[in-house]
């Protein structure tokens, strides 16, 4: 089955501890906190006039595309693969033990459930200036070859902020797709996850493996051969996906995500990251990241910068996005020309 997507932009102008089940929402599976300070780059002078001669580059756009939770840069390989065929640039960015250097416990190659309940992760560890110090690198060395779009899929939004509030002038566009951008009132990923707009989000609180305060990490047991586990998945990933795309999407996706990466705030400044133009790929499908809270992200996100708002482009797809994800690409191309 395919899913369309309507590629009609519309410029939206509007106005401690915690239980199981809170943890598992955090996750995006997929209390307050200060705004962030100016960060890396702060009082760079001329930074906006730098971005607009960058937008008059001739140079190939390069695309840096970050995952989201529990996954890699595979994600994007389809992405990647036809902006290049177009003509574009695009590098695919791998966080700290995710893709390439993912780590896996030695209990989930063995499938040995018990032992996967209390294997240590180094992702225990990670926070969310790693993932932000990481992206940041691979901008600057693209900025020096021509424009940059930086995009997120779901928990790689709070990146996408992160960067672009630590580099504005390096970055000329962003764009969330389907994922977090969290403000003064939801700073944090949990935050997110804990609003009124995601009470009907898909949680797998009962395929959780391990106790995730005391592993640090989220689990996930994606190699299960029980049923109800994996239609729990299948609904909150892709269910307009086939059985068989479902397979091979959880087959690219790693056991463990960061705690602390969904409890470490992720709110740009409105003169730094809030210049940068940007645009929210809408997922109206999504079981995970609910079509509800994207809605009030953009509306938030909006409400900070009104001379500055989201171009906003519905796409009728779940939480991976479209089993076709040409009308996305269509947008994404459009993009590297400024438009």
């Amino acid at each position: 089955m395919t899913t369309q997507g309507n590629e009609n932009a519309r410029s939206t102008e509007k106005s401690g501890g915690f239980g199981r089940r809170a943890w598992l929402r955090s996750a995006g599976l997929a209390g307050g906190a200060a705004v962030l300070s100016a960060g890396a780059g702060a009082g760079i002078a001329g930074a906006g006039d730098g971005a607009r001669d960058r937008g008059r580059d001739r140079r190939p756009t390069t695309f840096v595309l970050v995952h989201g939770t529990h996954s890699g840069g595979v994600f994007w390989a389809p992405f990647a693969r036809e902006l290049q065929l177009r003509g574009h640039r695009a590098i695919a960015v791998d966080q700290p033990y995710h893709g390439a250097g993912a780590f896996v416990p030695e209990s989930y190659q063995r499938q040995d459930l018990a032992a996967m309940a209390t294997e240590p992760s180094p992702l225990a560890e990670v926070t969310l200036d790693d993932f932000e110090r990481n992206v940041t690198r691979a901008v600057r060395r693209a900025a020096r070859h021509g424009r940059v779009v930086l995009i997120g899929h779901s928990m790689g939004g709070l990146s996408v902020s992160r960067v672009a509030e630590a580099v504005p002038e390096l970055v000329d566009h962003i764009a969330y797709m389907a994922s977090f951008c969290p403000s003064p009132a939801m700073p944090t990923l949990t935050d997110c996850m804990s609003s009124p707009e995601a009470a009907s989000a898909v949680s797998p609180d009962a395929q959780m493996i391990g106790d995730l305060e005391e592993l640090g990490v989220i689990r996930m047991n994606w190699r299960t051969g029980d049923a109800h586990d994996l239609d729990v998945f299948k609904e909150m990933i892709c269910a307009d996906h086939s059985d068989a795309a479902f397979r091979t999407i959880i087959g690219d996706l790693q056991t463990d995500e960061s705690v602390r990466v969904t409890l470490d705030p992720a709110v740009g400044t409105a003169h730094r990251w809030g210049r940068v133009p940007r645009s929210y790929f809408l997922f109206g499908r999504d079981r995970m990241i609910t079509p509800e809270l994207q809605e009030r992200m953009i509306r938030e996100a909006d409400e900070r910068t009104p001379g500055n708002p989201f171009a906003v482009h519905d796409f009728d797809a779940s939480h991976i996005g479209p089993p076709d994800p040409a009308p996305v690409i269509d947008v994404m191309d459009r993009l590297a020309a400024g438009s």
